[in-house]
C-alpha cells in the first residue's frame, strides 16, 4: 500500500537564520480506476481509502448508487511490467444488470488533485443526472451547529496536522454528530471518498445530512453532492457562481465563508434557520 506521508530534506528560513531540517509532506500518487478491466480514468490522489474513492467515483457519474451495484473492487495485480503490484490501479466489477459507464465518460486526460473536470470528454457530459432530489429533504440546522463544523472537521484530521497539505471532506447529522471524514491533496478526491464509503456501508441517498469541506464549493463539488442525494454543502471558503446557480436550480443549501460566526449562505435558505430575526437591506 502507498504512503499517506513522505520525507524530504528542505532549507528553513525563520528569524534571520537558516537550517536544513526534514519535512512531512502529503503524499500524491496516481491511481488508475477500470470498470470491469476497462480503463476509465487516471485521479491523483493520496493513497488510502481507495476503494472508497473508485466508489464515489462512480457515484459522480451516475454509474453505481446503491451498494449492490457493485459487486467488488480489488487492486490489479501484475500491474507493473515486472508483475508487481503498484496499489495505484483499481478495478471496480459492476453487480449484475448495471450498466458499463458510457464511452462519453472516460476522461480523454488524467484527472488533477486540483480539479476532477479538466478532463471531460464532453461539456455535456458535466451535468450529469441525479438520481435522487434533495429539494424536499426535511434538514434543518441551526447557524450556531453549522459554525461549530469547522472546528470539529480540522480536530479530526490526522494527516493535515504532519503535513498541513490535505483538503478534508466530513460528513455530519443536523445534530453535529460526525459520520464520516476523508483526508486527500484533492478536494474532489476527498468528497468521493466520503460518498464511496457511504456507498459501500448502504447508507446512499444520504437524506438529513451535511457535507463540510474544507476548501472552495465549486460546481463539481455541489454537483458530487446532488448525486449522493446531500441536502447541505458548507464550505470554509467562496463558492462559484455556477455552483450556486446548480445549487439553487435543485433545491441544495449551499453555505460558503462559515469561518468563525459568520457564513453566507447562497442558496436553500429555509434550512438554516436563524434565534433572531433575518434583517433584510
Amino acid at each position: 500500500m502507498g504512503r499517506v506521508t513522505e520525507r524530504r530534506r528542505v532549507l528553513r528560513f525563520r528569524d534571520g537564520t537558516s537550517s536544513y531540517r526534514p519535512d512531512t509532506l502529503a503524499t500524491e500518487e496516481p491511481m488508475e480506476i477500470r470498470v470491469g478491466g476497462r480503463p476509465l480514468t487516471v485521479t491523483m490522489r493520496t493513497p488510502g481509502d481507495d476503494f472508497d474513492l473508485a466508489a464515489g467515483f462512480l457515484v459522480s457519474e451516475g454509474v453505481v448508487c446503491t451498494a449492490d451495484n457493485v459487486a467488488g473492487i480489488r487492486y490489479c495485480a501484475g500491474a507493473t511490467s515486472d508483475g508487481g503490484n503498484t496499489y495505484n490501479v483499481v478495478d471496480v466489477a459492476l453487480g449484475p444488470g448495471v450498466a458499463a459507464p458510457d464511452a462519453s465518460l472516460e476522461r480523454n486526460f488524467y484527472t488533477t488533485s486540483s480539479c476532477g473536470l479538466c478532463g471531460k470528454a464532453s461539456l455535456d457530459a458535466v451535468r450529469t443526472r441525479t438520481t435522487w432530489t434533495v429539494a424536499d429533504d426535511p434538514l434543518r440546522i441551526g447557524p450556531e451547529m453549522l459554525t461549530a463544523l469547522p472546528d470539529r472537521l480540522r480536530a479530526a484530521q490526522r494527516v493535515f496536522d504532519s503535513t498541513g497539505g490535505l483538503h478534508a471532506a466530513g460528513l455530519f447529522t443536523a445534530d453535529g454528530e460526525m459520520l464520516c471524514l476523508r483526508e486527500d491533496v484533492g478536494r474532489h478526491n476527498a468528497v468521493d471518498k466520503v460518498v464511496g464509503h457511504a456507498l459501500r456501508s448502504g447508507m446512499l441517498p444520504l437524506r438529513e445530512s451535511v457535507l463540510m469541506v474544507s476548501g472552495r464549493a465549486s460546481f463539481e463539488l455541489v454537483q458530487k453532492a446532488l448525486m449522493a442525494g446531500i441536502p447541505m454543502l458548507a464550505a470554509v471558503s467562496a463558492p462559484s457562481s455556477l455552483a450556486v446557480d446548480l445549487a439553487a436550480e435543485n433545491g441544495l443549501t449551499l453555505v460558503g465563508f462559515l469561518r468563525g460566526t459568520s457564513m453566507n449562505i447562497y442558496a436553500g435558505t429555509e434550512r438554516v434557520r436563524p434565534e433572531h430575526r433575518v434583517r433584510v437591506s
